[in-house]
């Protein structure tokens, strides 16, 4: 073996639990767009609304649906924020009055994981005179740069996601003939969940089948009992 390919950098592996986080609120988010948005425009289209009623409804449902999305997740993540600032201050301020207990209590977590009493307290000490906060954010709080909270940009994705997935009902709303309002935003709306399934299932490893009837199912269930709705409580045009 010769120098260079001793010296070769190795490829970044990757894993599937590395795009867990994102890929299920982005599924999530798509999957009520899909599945609120077709319910609503179902049971107004079984109800013999006329088809300009039917658009409205749709949209209104698209950008309220955002709207809450984005107002929900801003207000969540934010409050998980307001948390990872208050246990930092902590951290911080327990680092300025007790180094050596807080020393001890990194090295606790690293002897669980493993490591011997020695090698423990050397990695414990090695790591907090490099970034004291840091490693107690990181391995006593869970808190890192990667996983830290971000409530504008978690607003934002959610409400996108939503919108990506509400947009299909509202175009095949738009694109069909009268008649068949129904059946075409029945039809695209199950499409697209089972596409969203099968996504999301192989993305993060897992076999596309039962994710795929699984979102297909309950899409049904929701549209179907809408439709009944509007059939209910409809006037004829």
């Amino acid at each position: 073996m010769n120098m260079e390919s001793r010296t070769a950098p190795r490829p970044k592996e990757m894993h599937a639990t590395s795009r867990l986080g994102w890929l299920r609120a982005a599924v999530l988010g798509a999957n009520d767009g899909i599945l609120s948005t077709s319910s609503l425009i179902i049971g107004v289209a079984s109800a013999h609304a006329t088809q300009g009623s039917i658009l409205l409804a749709g949209i209104s449902s698209m950008v309220a649906g955002a709207m809450s999305m984005a107002a929900g997740e801003y207000v969540s993540v934010s409050s998980q924020a307001d948390s990872e600032k208050a246990d930092l201050a902590r951290e911080k301020k327990e680092l300025g009055s007790s180094w050596d207990a807080e020393v001890r209590e990194l090295a606790s977590i690293y002897r669980q994981r493993g490591l011997d009493d020695m090698l423990a307290r050397k990695v414990a000490l090695q790591l907090m005179k490099h970034d004291a906060l840091g490693a107690h954010a990181r391995d006593e709080l869970g808190i890192s740069e990667a996983t830290a909270a971000r409530p504008v940009q978690a607003a934002v994705a959610s409400a996108g996601a939503f919108s990506s997935g509400a947009i299909l009902p509202v175009l095949a709303a738009l694109l069909s003939p009268a008649g068949v309002v129904s059946w075409a935003v029945s039809a695209v709306s199950l499409t697209g969940l089972a596409v969203l399934g099968v996504v999301g299932a192989r993305a993060g490893g897992a076999a596309p089948l039962r994710p795929a009837m699984r979102v297909i199912f309950w899409g049904v269930m929701a549209m179907a009992v809408t439709a009944a709705i509007g059939r209910i409580f409809g006037v004829q045009a």
